[in-house]
């Protein structure tokens, strides 16, 4: 590192020249946005009650990837990539989840794909994404075997990602939809617009405190800002409005923590807004 006439120069390091030559490709889609706010006050009392009971601290993120994985479920055609003139059907869901790392004195996104997260129930991905987030920081790619990313030349990167965005083998690893929950620490209402190339991104912002009329009572309740983003080649408006009501609708039950860790004869008429 370089330093005189009151700057200095900083290697740009192989982290961030892949995240540059994703940025770079990713702007070519096309993409819509839909932003919504969904009451999850029941599975975060469902969480706490948990925590309470045993000490465990359940992922917020494991159950939006769950409840993600049981709308894709229902909405096959989400779960497809574009290759030329053809489109892609997955059969299984792999969702690819956004994780903050260390690498090399920088902070950057690693992706990581939950497979088969249709075949999965809450706990499992919860364990995945727990056992995720232990692993040490290594460098790119450590955390699923493709190491040898870092060794690709700066200028092939862009071509890179592009092959990789139309192969059935690394689609099927990291997923055409994908999950990112950064901006679940941010302060106050928060919402993310992601630049992605996925097919169906789902960008979780911050969780806010509102009163709202619940059975004619006001009641506090807790809403979670989110951002779904739809490639508009293979996703028009009212599929994409459809898909997030549907998603909406399971994460504010809570049935998926309720099902596997409520203790019996806990469960709660769930109130209905007016």
């Amino acid at each position: 590192m370089g330093k005189s006439n009151g700057y200095r120069v900083e290697p740009f390091g192989s982290s961030r020249q892949m995240v540059a030559a994703a940025s770079a490709v990713n702007h070519e889609q096309n993409t819509i946005h839909l932003m919504t706010e969904v009451d999850i006050t029941e599975p975060r009392r469902l969480i706490a009650d948990y925590r309470a009971r045993t000490g465990e601290r359940l992922s917020l993120t494991a159950y939006i990837v769950t409840c993600l994985a049981r709308t894709l479920a229902e909405f096959p055609r989400f779960n497809s990539f574009r290759r030329g003139n053809r489109l892609i059907v997955l059969d299984d869901v792999t969702i690819n989840v956004l994780f903050e790392r260390q690498i090399d004195g920088e902070t950057v996104p690693e992706a990581v794909g939950i497979q088969a997260a249709n075949r999965k129930h809450f706990r499992q991905i919860h364990e995945a994404l727990r056992a995720i987030q232990q692993r040490p920081s290594q460098h790119l790619g450590s955390a699923t075997g493709m190491g040898w990313i870092r060794f690709i030349p700066s200028f092939l990167l862009r071509t890179f990602v592009r092959l990789a965005s139309r192969s059935i083998t690394m689609q099927k690893r990291f997923a055409v939809v994908a999950v990112t929950a950064v901006g679940m620490f941010g302060a106050g209402a928060l919402w993310l617009v992601p630049l992605t190339s996925a097919t169906v991104t789902v960008a979780v912002g911050s969780i806010v405190k509102r009163p709202a009329f619940i059975d004619n009572d006001l009641m506090e309740r807790e809403y979670l800002c989110l951002t779904l983003s739809f490639n508009h080649d293979i996703i028009d408006g009212a599929p994409a409005a459809r898909f997030t009501a549907r998603f909406a609708e399971l994460l504010a039950s809570g049935d998926e923590i309720e099902h596997k860790f409520a203790p019996s004869g806990a469960k709660q008429k769930r109130p209905q807004e007016t």
